[in-house]
């Protein structure tokens, strides 16, 4: 099995706090990743080496300045009343709603939705906000979030 399940998952509480709960009909459209699933993924996609994003070596594609064009503010969005993803990132990535995405924290929680999910929920997501990775399936853009308040907008080669 590659996924457990969000009531399994050691972060649960970003996705059940009182403030913006996620609905229990969405929450199987949240698939958190087995660790070993998870390892696995990193390891193709983000780094071979490192385990999260504080210490990604220079040959990792995030750390190559080259593969960034933009970096915006998610803060002010995310404190909105509103729900919407920073009008930047929305107009950066024009995915179709059932795109496969990856939110990917670590090295051992990568948690793997759709894109429709993730916009309506990115907010529940970034409750940690160390340093995690967008990337969709088949997809070059990419989106690192920084507990900065910022995000920045690029492509994975």
């Amino acid at each position: 099995m590659s996924y457990t399940t969000l009531d399994e998952y050691q972060r649960k509480w970003i996705f059940t706090h009182q403030s913006m709960p996620v609905p229990d009909e969405d929450w199987p459209h949240i698939k958190p990743m087995t660790q070993a699933r998870a390892a696995q993924f990193w390891k193709e996609n983000v780094s071979a080496q490192s385990p999260d994003a504080e210490r990604l070596s220079s040959q990792d594609w995030p750390m190559k300045e080259s593969n960034w064009k933009d970096e915006v503010d998610w803060m002010k969005a995310w404190e909105a009343d509103e729900n919407d993803l920073p009008q930047e990132v929305s107009d950066f990535i024009d995915w179709q709603d059932d795109v496969t995405v990856y939110f990917c924290y670590e090295k051992y929680n990568v948690i793997e939705t759709k894109w429709s999910v993730f916009k309506k929920y990115w907010k529940n997501f970034l409750f940690y906000d160390d340093g995690p990775i967008l990337l969709g399936r088949r997809r070059s853009e990419a989106l690192w979030f920084s507990t900065d308040g910022t995000v920045k907008l690029g492509k994975r080669k």
